[in-house]
């Protein structure tokens, strides 16, 4: 019994961490490997190199994932918490780079599903001892929590305008200038407003053309606001030390600027006024 939980210690600290040799050995490897299969995949999806050695890329696939679904169920068999390791992060990304051979039983089509297996590469932080810098994300994700309720309440002006814009071009134009429906000119107002223009719908009525420029004008106007909101939140975000923890009466926002008297999100006071204290 004893020998067998050495064993497994053992084969945990080799695959888990790479402060010995042979961890750092087995990462790298491991990373070759993904690589060699990620070139695999990619060369089966020329015409030519597939109808010559489809055999041979077949097969290569086939070993991939029979290697990666070796790998991922040691790594179960020798983690201290399994379901913990399966439902984190690596766990599931291992998971991924199985899956799609799998699915390939059934859907042949899903065997460029593989390519999934780039994102393995993330593992390059760990080996590398980059892991501080893959820790950065943490602002992007805390900038996106500050500014969600701006990016919701931007969205939904979106959601209204592209609505107007798109029932408005389809009373003017109407179903003969291809404006068959409401969706279809809503689909229009996206892409217009978007500053994308495939140019599958073209306004043809002087009055729709007004219409079609001051969307693309609107366009230019507001595809600037949701940066501006998310890149004020990580400027925040990345000076949380210095930020005053005190939650907003009124939005509940939990940090702002040591000297702030007021909530930079609603605009509503953090402290009890005199008069208030006073009462």
């Amino acid at each position: 019994m004893d020998n067998t939980l050495s064993l497994r210690r053992r084969i945990y600290r080799i695959i888990f961490f790479t402060d010995t040799p042979a961890g750092q050995r087995f990462d790298n490897i491991l990373l070759v490997t993904i690589v060699a299969s990620l070139i695999v995949v990619m060369l089966d999806s020329i015409q030519a190199i597939h109808s010559q050695y489809r055999a041979w890329m077949s097969g290569l696939e086939w070993m991939f994932t029979a290697l990666f679904a070796v790998e991922y169920l040691v790594r179960i068999y020798c983690s201290p918490k399994p379901l913990r390791y399966i439902f984190s992060f690596y766990g599931l990304i291992d998971l991924l780079a199985i899956l799609p051979g799998l699915l390939t039983l059934f859907f042949p089509s899903a065997q460029y599903l593989l390519i999934v297996r780039v994102i393995r590469m993330m593992r390059v932080f760990r080996v590398l001892k980059l892991s501080p810098y893959l820790r950065q994300a943490n602002f992007l994700m805390t900038a996106l929590r500050g500014s969600k309720q701006k990016i919701i309440v931007f969205f939904s002006c979106i959601a209204i305008l592209v609505t107007v814009f798109g029932t408005l071009m389809y009373v003017i134009e109407g179903p003969e200038h291809g404006f068959t429906s409401i969706p279809k000119g809503i689909y229009w107002a996206v892409v217009t407003l978007t500053t994308v223009g495939f140019g599958d719908i073209v306004p043809q009525t002087v009055l729709g053309q007004f219409l079609s420029t001051l969307v693309m004008i609107t366009g230019y106007s507001i595809i600037a606001v949701p940066t501006g909101i998310f890149t004020a939140e990580l400027a925040t975000a990345m000076h949380g030390g210095e930020l005053l923890e005190r939650e907003c009466p009124s939005c509940k926002k939990d940090a702002h600027d040591p000297h702030a008297a007021f909530c930079n999100r609603c605009g509503n006071p953090l402290f009890p006024r005199e008069a208030d204290k006073t009462e």
